[in-house]
């Protein structure tokens, strides 16, 4: 069984955007334009599809953390705050746009609360996330044969 561990993320969360685009499981509501995805940024992401993108990275990372709460992952989206001449510190990424995030995905079942811990991800979203790994490794598999010992 391939597990997203075993493909490049920059090659499986684009599929996996276009994936929860098309099953309409996430949408960006109407802030989503103006939001800065953390107070370390100066500017709302120019991207326009990086709502999905986001999405899709945030349930890789449930799925590799075994369940994780909304303050550990704004602070892995988190980054450095420019203060100037003063040293940098670090600072955490914005909570209202994860908590958004998440709770789409739990609405379409990708993800589901896990105890007191947080969430986790669903059998559901398990077999996708390993559905689309599969298949990158095999697309993977064309331009490089030598991967197919881990297929």
């Amino acid at each position: 069984m391939t597990h997203p561990n075993d493909v490049p993320p920059s090659v499986l969360l684009p599929k996996l955007a276009t994936e929860l685009r098309n099953r309409k499981a996430v949408a960006p509501p109407p802030w989503a334009t103006f939001a800065k995805t953390g107070v370390h940024k100066q500017r709302a992401p120019t991207q326009m599809d990086w709502w999905y993108l986001r999405s899709a990275s945030v349930l890789r990372k449930i799925y590799l953390q075994g369940y994780i709460g909304i303050e550990r992952l704004s602070a892995e989206y988190g980054g450095k705050r420019d203060r100037g001449s003063a040293p940098y510190h670090a600072r955490t990424g914005s909570r209202s746009v994860l908590r958004e995030i998440v709770h789409q995905l739990e609405k379409a079942g990708l993800v589901q609360p896990y105890k007191t811990k947080g969430r986790r991800v669903s059998p559901e979203g398990q077999k996708l996330l390993d559905t689309l790994s599969r298949d990158v490794l095999k697309a993977m598999v064309v331009e490089r044969p030598e991967l197919a010992k881990y297929l």
